[in-house]
């Protein structure tokens, strides 16, 4: 597996060296509490639906605002928390992969606020952070498609369509040939971080998800599938792609949806 989710002890080890952040609203930042060092970047902050490039994304000039005010520098490593099982934080991650920063170095801490204040300190201290001049540059190679990449899909065996969202609204439509991997599948509530790989392998196994397979998320606006998207990249699933527009786009565009009884 990869490092692209990282258990609590990885964070400790190294608070001094990474940018990290959480994506709570501020009041649950401020009023609560978060990790040592951490820099507040609200979920809200970082969507849009009309200002950027795809789906929800913010705009690349918007981005490299926030994190300049966040004093996060380009080559940081970064680590992205919230206090829901990581589909948030997950959502940070992907938005900055997108938008140029390596995703090597980029970490979801596994579990969330809870999990972590349960065994490790806190703090209410905000950190005053010098500003940096992060660049952004959306990538036109990476992992978002567009619609047109997900109908071919539907014809391609080498390809596997996943839709993140529950059951019920799985069964009341969804993209003609798509398999079903709620993202909370992949965690544990008691831990509130991933369920233990092998679980999650075979659950991934049994609904067709294989690595020998190009795997092409999609849920409603792009959120839930950037926490599927993380999970995959951390078993290190070599082709990944990422339905950025999602069934948003796909139902205005007319595209036809499958339904289940």
């Amino acid at each position: 597996m990869s490092d692209a989710v990282v258990p609590a002890a990885w964070v400790v080890d190294r608070l001094d060296s990474v940018a990290v952040v959480d994506v709570r609203d501020a009041w649950e930042y401020d009023g609560i509490g978060h990790l040592p060092g951490a820099v507040n970047v609200p979920f809200d902050s970082f969507r849009s639906d009309e200002a950027g490039e795809a789906g929800m994304l913010p705009g690349a000039d918007r981005f490299a605002e926030l994190c300049s005010e966040a004093g996060i520098g380009n080559d940081d490593e970064i680590v992205a928390y919230d206090d829901t099982h990581g589909v948030f934080a997950a959502r940070f991650l992907v938005t900055a992969e997108l938008y140029g920063h390596d995703p090597a170095k980029l970490h979801l801490l596994d579990g969330d606020y809870s999990s972590w204040s349960r065994e490790h300190e806190v703090s209410k201290d905000e950190p005053d952070p010098s500003p940096t001049e992060y660049e952004t540059s959306f990538r036109t190679d990476g992992p978002l498609v567009e619609l047109s990449v997900v109908e071919d899909a539907l014809d391609d065996d080498g390809t596997v369509l996943v839709d993140t969202r529950e059951e019920w609204e799985f069964e009341e439509g969804h993209i003609p040939g798509a398999v079903r991997v709620d993202w909370r599948e992949l965690v544990d509530d008691e831990t509130r971080g991933l369920r233990p790989e092998s679980e999650i392998r075979e659950l991934l196994e049994s609904r067709g998800v294989s690595p020998d397979r190009r795997v092409l998320l999609y849920c409603n606006t792009a959120r839930r599938i950037s926490h599927t998207y993380t999970v995959l990249r951390h078993l290190e699933y070599p082709d990944l792609a990422f339905y950025e527009g999602s069934l948003t786009e796909w139902q205005r565009e007319g595209g036809d949806l499958e339904t289940s009884s």
